[in-house]
């Protein structure tokens, strides 16, 4: 095992299927884009009615660029963490989380073609906190194996002095989270806006109660 996060030849041939979904985004907007309207759906209020827009490149490009950018900043940012060296400890997990942001990605921009070309204006919807719910228990199942860092994990006042209350605070989150994407899952039954204060109260749970267990788990382990 190498001491410090290094990109590699290696990593990258194992990331190859955030590639190909990365280079499945860009053909999909050149195909696409003589075929969209002038203005393509970007964004969706609470009660699932389109609010904002993107013009036809923008529609076409953005989403796949936003994750090409999104997975560079995954890969190389660890060179600027002073716990650099603790990244080969979770190398497994921050892998598989790199990898599902990027189908995450992949997931909301096929969802945006397929109704910006006249597909059921429903199905963001739907699909939208499907994929966020699954996205956030692939992510509860492995942040128990995170190790301390300043860019990936649960980073309080109390994780970041600590390493045990780091290990048990992400122990805990792991099931937060996991709650969290559950709740997601059920939202993308529900019609809105009960679907919006329904996902929405999932991240907010995850996000108080870790809060609230890293400082109790800091007061326990301080006495």
């Amino acid at each position: 095992m190498e001491n410090k996060y290094r990109v590699s030849k290696e990593m990258i041939t194992r990331d190859w299927p955030a590639l190909m979904v990365l280079v499945a985004m860009l053909v999909a907007g050149i195909l696409v884009y003589p075929h969209l309207p002038d203005l393509v759906p970007s964004h969706w209020n609470f009660r699932g009615e389109v609010d904002n827009y993107f013009n036809r490149f923008w529609g076409a490009f953005a989403l796949p660029l936003m994750t090409g950018g999104i997975y560079l900043l995954l890969l190389f940012v660890p060179y600027l963490d002073p716990k650099r060296e603790n990244y080969p400890r979770f190398n497994r997990a921050y892998h598989v989380v790199r990898l599902g942001m990027v189908f995450f990605m992949g997931v909301i921009y096929a969802t945006t073609l397929v109704v910006a070309l006249g597909g059921p204006a429903n199905l963001v919807g739907r699909v939208v906190p499907l994929a966020i719910g699954m996205l956030f228990i692939l992510i509860g199942n492995y942040l128990p194996q995170a190790r301390l860092n300043y860019f990936f994990g649960i980073r309080t006042p109390w994780t970041l002095a600590n390493e045990e209350v780091w290990r048990r605070t992400h122990r805990f989150s792991g099931y937060t989270f996991i709650l969290a994407g559950f709740m997601f899952i059920v939202a993308a039954f529900l019609p809105p806006p009960a679907n919006f204060i329904l996902g929405m109260a999932g991240p907010a749970i995850a996000g108080v109660s870790t809060t609230v267990y890293s400082y109790l788990a800091f007061r326990r382990v301080s006495r």
